[in-house]
């Protein structure tokens, strides 16, 4: 009979005792379930509500519970439903009757609500590590670029020319603003539930501020229906995944092309590569294109626990069991796709030679040649025009507007100088562009400092995190049995 038994008279029937219980998922969480526990009977016994010997057989028996765990000798029944009630269901058998006053004052509800969020800070907070990470490689990319330039891109059209330490730092802006959101997943999750009980609440003189602290918690949740209801830290969570998955989708499709034949701009480490069963020569961007597959499952984790939330009325309903599966799944995906990328970007080899041969495609001196016009006293529209109309004029010829004879621009406006030359010119192009946050050299040397000195600053918050129970042996997702 299960620990909740007392008003039943038969057994669940086997097929609902698998259908319904989590262990296989929230066993993942018993590091998290213990050290709630821990807290919890030291409070109580604090408080007077148990005595000091049974709180200290209580910790003992959980601490004994914790190393078998560790050590993988620890036995799972999924008869036990939850890692909460295995640990107890243990607990009670090794040390008797001290064992049955855990769960004192307080329910599943606030206990489970206590060790998702004592894993989503857990989560989070290894995500930033390994965003901070991926930073640091691209930053060290972008700043190995040196003076490469590759064509700028709209709509996958050449348009204008960029330097390749550019175009990296703007995926190292985007990952700061990922971080920006696991920091406030963290924090959205870094308060206790543990005393609100089921939902109402408890008759017994509980410190919830306590136990908070002693389980690194900034707080307590104010409202106890919201306590043992709440998932919002959850769906942040994911919802940052989401994002930050979306990101490395972009880099991994631009990796996908960069790598091609058709493009060459970088070449791939071998170990970062793969090959074709029938074909030896090929050389194929896998992990990237994983990586872009990946994304679909995070944003489907994502998905699913916002339609399980949508219809749910207050307090605790058991469709709140799917919480976890999907933002451990998202979390540790994330965490794989982070750790490629980093490897990616750390080992591939960048041909600027390659880059800079295709500059001289797509008429990337169209816009400064209109410029030049305007400069010169032209509407920048009828500028537009004229420039359109070099740009025909070269595709006709078979070359690029920068190979014109002098004499066709002469022809098309007599605004035009000989020293258009200088317009026409790609490394005066890029290095013209001297607006905060351009792709001159100059502005990209700032842009680098205050990427750097960002990342220094994100570097510290998560030194200054409050602590967190990290996961077990059991990883994050724990699915199966032992």
């Amino acid at each position: 009979m299960a620990l909740w038994g007392g008003r039943f008279e038969e057994d669940a029937a086997p097929v609902t005792q698998e259908f319904g219980a989590s262990l296989p998922v929230d066993k993942a969480l018993y590091k998290q379930d213990i050290a709630g526990s821990i807290a919890h009977a030291t409070m109580l016994a604090e408080q007077g509500i148990i005595s000091h010997e049974d709180a200290d057989a209580i910790c003992a028996g959980l601490k004994s519970i914790e190393a078998d765990i560790d050590a993988g000798a620890f036995t799972f029944n999924i008869a036990d439903e939850d890692i909460h009630m295995a640990i107890e269901s243990e607990l009670t058998r090794r040390i008797g009757e001290p064992g049955g006053r855990l769960h004192t004052g307080r329910s599943r509800n606030d206990q489970v609500a206590t060790d998702t969020r004592l894993g989503a800070k857990a989560l989070a907070k290894d995500l930033m590590e390994a965003n901070l990470g991926l930073r640091r490689a691209l930053l060290s990319a972008a700043e190995d670029a040196g003076d490469a330039v590759l064509p700028g891109m709209t709509h996958l059209q050449h348009a204008q020319p960029v330097l390749f330490a550019h175009h990296l730092l703007a995926y190292v802006w985007m990952l700061g603003r990922d971080f920006t959101r696991l920091n406030a997943a963290f924090n959205a999750a870094d308060l206790s539930p543990l005393g609100a009980a089921a939902l109402a609440g408890t008759t017994y003189p509980l410190d919830r501020r306590m136990t908070a602290g002693l389980l690194g918690f900034s707080g307590v949740v104010e409202n106890s229906l919201d306590a043992v209801s709440d998932r919002d830290f959850l769906l942040d969570l994911e919802y940052a995944c989401s994002v930050m998955a979306m990101h490395l989708s972009r880099l991994a499709e631009e990796i996908v092309l960069w790598s091609s034949q058709e493009f060459g701009f970088i070449t791939l480490s071998d170990a970062y590569s793969t090959g074709s069963s029938i074909m030896p020569q090929k050389k194929n961007p896998d992990f990237a294109e994983l990586i872009r597959g990946k994304t679909g499952r995070v944003v489907g984790d994502l998905v699913q626990l916002l339609v399980t939330m949508k219809g749910l009325p207050l307090a605790y309903n058991k469709d709140m069991q799917e919480d976890k599966e999907g933002a451990l799944d998202a979390a540790k995906t994330l965490a794989q796709c982070l750790a490629v990328m980093t490897g990616m970007v750390s080992t591939w080899t960048v041909n600027a030679d390659r880059m800079r041969a295709v500059m001289h495609r797509g008429h990337l001196a169209a816009t400064d040649v209109a410029d030049y016009l305007a400069k010169r006293g032209m509407p920048f529209r009828e500028a537009h025009a004229v420039v359109g109309h070099l740009v025909l004029e070269a595709e006709k010829r078979g070359c690029d507007i920068a190979d014109l004879p002098f004499e066709v621009f002469e022809q098309a406006s007599e605004l035009f100088g000989r020293d258009i030359t200088k317009a026409l010119d790609l490394d005066a192009i890029v290095a013209a562009r001297t607006t905060e946050g351009g792709t001159a050299p100059t502005a990209v040397a700032e842009q680098m400092k205050r990427a750097r000195a960002r990342y220094l600053v994100d570097e510290n918050a998560v030194k200054l995190l409050a602590p967190v129970i990290p996961f077990g042996h059991l990883g994050h997702l724990g699915t199966g049995s032992n």
